[in-house]
């Protein structure tokens, strides 16, 4: 199975949502947890037989502000062809709120079993919140690419145990991933 993994934002020019410190400081990015995180699910599903392709980049569908950023993601997922493709992000609201969800174009499609095969995974690995598999067809990176496509939203970085998991437990997040898109991989058979 060919996974385009799409490590949310960009380390360079939008580093997405952040969590800050008690005196006011940014001590976490979301551009760097889901580069760190999207590595090692490169790692676990090359390790398990998978081709990966990875891509961080505000170039999402030809919407980066910035020359150096050539290459939109979905056009690279679409080109490729990759199988099946993975957003990884982190979430944020208002510092309260907690817990994983999984986006896809379509509850009810290879997309939607994807969500729900990843959600699985992490909910059980790492005791989250479980917020569920939502339907977000209007989001750039699940309505512009050809195969099964999710965004996962890992926790919510401004909350402060969540940020705390994707600091300390940024490896479980991966490998449960990883595992998320084996078990979809495995229901197609």
């Amino acid at each position: 199975m060919k996974v385009f993994i799409n490590p949310g934002h960009d380390i360079k020019y939008d580093s997405g949502a952040v969590h800050y410190d008690a005196d006011g400081n940014v001590d976490l990015r979301e551009c760097d947890v889901a580069a760190k995180i999207g590595t090692a699910v490169q790692k676990y599903l090359e390790a398990a037989g998978c081709e990966c392709r990875l891509l961080q980049s505000d170039n999402l569908y030809y919407d980066s502000n910035y020359d150096d950023r050539p290459v939109a993601v979905c056009d690279d997922a679409n080109d490729w062809p990759a199988d099946v493709f993975v957003s990884i992000h982190c979430n944020a609201a208002n510092g309260q709120a907690r817990g994983t969800e999984v986006e896809c174009y379509s509850r009810m499609s290879n997309g939607g079993n994807l969500a729900q095969c990843i959600q699985d995974q992490i909910v059980s690995a790492l005791g989250t919140v479980d917020r569920g598999v939502k339907e977000m067809p209007g989001l750039i990176v699940l309505r512009h690419t050809d195969m099964p496509a999710v965004l996962v939203e890992t926790a919510f970085i401004d909350n402060d145990d969540d940020a705390a998991l994707l600091t300390d437990k940024w490896d479980n997040f991966a490998r449960a991933i990883a595992r998320g898109v084996t078990d979809y991989e495995c229901s197609l058979q």
